[in-house]
């Protein structure tokens, strides 16, 4: 657990407040908007890393979640960062830089050789910590299924 200003971001995934991603996810966010609960449940059970951002400290009387992000990985060559969010009432505050800070130096990411991610309007915040555009897009490829939800 890491704490800073009154607010805590840990990895344990039993303080995660599944309602509440979902929501953000289903409700807020470009990238995932209809996602059904069990879908996320389920992408947050096979996720090794997940990241809740809370207002006080994990584990206390008084912690409420306001922030997330998840880390598909194998934890040796490759990580993928999705599904990042702060709720809209604690942005500004440094979190998402925090948050990406905690991620990019966990101990169990240093040796991955590829971290990648998507992003539709945070490019400024990413390049700050060595993530920037594919140099041979040509090689990456997807497959992007129409109204999967």
């Amino acid at each position: 657990m890491w704490i800073n200003n009154g607010f805590s971001i840990s990895t344990n995934k039993d303080y995660l407040d599944l309602s509440l991603i979902h929501n953000f996810l289903s409700q807020e966010a470009y990238w995932s908007k209809g996602i059904p609960k069990q879908t996320a449940k389920k992408a947050i059970e096979n996720s090794p890393l997940c990241f809740g951002v809370y207002k006080g400290e994990v584990g206390t009387d008084a912690f409420v979640q306001v922030g997330f992000a998840r880390v598909i990985t194998d934890l040796a060559t490759f990580a993928y960062l999705c599904d990042v969010f702060i709720l809209p009432d604690y942005r500004k505050l440094g979190l998402s830089k925090w948050l990406i800070d905690i991620i990019t130096s966990h101990s169990d990411l240093k040796g991955v050789r590829r971290f990648m991610l998507a992003t539709n309007d945070a490019h400024s915040l990413y390049s700050q910590y060595g993530f920037e555009q594919n140099v041979n897009p040509e090689l990456f490829m997807q497959k992007v299924l129409k109204n999967p939800y």
